[in-house]
């Protein structure tokens, strides 16, 4: 039985979901947004850490998985994702779980069964 921890992160929302893993079952256990509430980066950065932290002390996590930086058009927002992302992965690490990176295409093809889903066919 393994407990999983999925962060989509985000600067200004970063999303998680927790399963739980029996054998082959996978059972829900929670899921939700971290949002940030100030505007400088730092303050961001130190709020989603602290919410990453909060995560993982309620859910016991065994595993930690988080989707990886993808480039778009946008290098200041690719950045900003970066960063959000190295938080999380420093909440992670200072728990001592093990931290797994995941291209978005492939988490999306592992949920929904489609690479090119939308967020609303992932959410449901």
């Amino acid at each position: 039985m393994s407990v999983i921890l999925g962060i989509d992160p985000g600067s200004r929302i970063t999303g998680y979901g927790v399963i739980r893993q029996v054998g082959r079952n996978l059972e829900y256990l929670g899921s939700g947004c971290i949002r940030t509430s100030v505007e400088d980066i730092p303050g961001r950065l130190k709020q989603i850490y602290a919410g990453v932290s909060e995560v993982i002390t309620q859910f016991q996590p065994d595993f930690f998985a988080i989707e990886e930086v993808f480039m778009g058009k946008n290098a200041s927002s690719a950045l900003k994702l970066g960063q959000a992302r190295g938080s999380a992965i420093v909440a992670a690490v200072n728990a001592d779980l093990p931290v797994s990176e995941y291209a978005a295409r492939l988490i999306k093809q592992a949920v929904v069964g489609s690479g090119g889903a939308d967020k609303a066919q992932v959410q449901h």
